[in-house]
């Protein structure tokens, strides 16, 4: 089919001004890029890979039980990871209702506009330690399964954040965000200027280099994150 289009488009240049020459070159580019990108992905799908003696994973339907829930998950984004499945897992982790943890009686979103109440905050503590022992069990599963000398933490970034630096106020500025893994020095908390903060996109610039991708932009970033450097 691309080679139907390129084709077809060929013969379609023969026609066209300067201008529109080089607007039809930028699209062959881009079908040879998306070509590139077919014969890669075809490439990954047909090559062998790594099995797992782990049991099939059992889902968990109650809703309340969110403590549960993230760790099935994030024991199948570590199964995913380790049999090469993937290479990028996004999860989106929504706390509502009353949640099955001690201590918790009021609804998750109600908590978050706790309104500096210590009884909602203390709550709401409760359930942000027990999500944060999960996430940290998450990590040492990826530290304790090796590749080619190096545990799969190391050679994975796991970014862990929020959209709100205050659900409270609804504010989402100067968000917490935790990173792990990935080769990067860890072991430190980066504050910077809460008035004149740098964008969260600086984080974003850095981890896609990491990856190996040549930009030096993304979004509203003005360059890397400072602070941040490899271990």
């Amino acid at each position: 089919m691309l080679d139907f289009v390129s084709n077809s488009a060929k013969r379609l240049q023969r026609d066209l001004g300067p201008r529109d020459r080089e607007r039809l070159e930028q699209y062959f580019s881009s079908v040879r890029d998306l070509e590139q990108q077919f014969v890669s992905s075809e490439a990954w799908e047909r090559r062998p890979k790594p099995t797992t003696t782990a049991p099939q994973p059992q889902d968990i339907a109650d809703e309340k039980r969110l403590i549960d829930r993230t760790k099935l998950m994030l024991d199948m984004v570590r199964l995913a990871l380790e049999t090469d499945s993937t290479r990028l897992i996004t999860l989106f982790i929504n706390p509502l209702g009353v949640l099955q943890i001690p201590g918790v009686t009021r609804e998750t979103h109600s908590l978050t506009h706790h309104g500096n109440v210590p009884e909602a905050i203390d709550e709401l503590r409760k359930i942000e330690e027990a999500q944060l022992r999960v996430l940290a069990e998450f990590f040492g599963g990826l530290q304790g399964v090796v590749e080619e000398g190096d545990s799969l933490l190391q050679r994975t970034m796991v970014l862990y954040g929020t959209c709100m630096g205050s659900a409270n106020a609804h504010s989402n500025t100067n968000l917490p965000v935790l990173l792990a893994g990935g080769g990067f020095k860890h072991g430190q908390h980066l504050a910077f200027n809460r008035e004149r903060n740098y964008p969260l996109a600086n984080l974003f610039v850095s981890m896609l280099q990491r990856l190996g991708l040549e930009t030096d932009r993304f979004a509203s970033s003005t360059g890397t994150l400072r602070g941040l450097e490899m271990g």
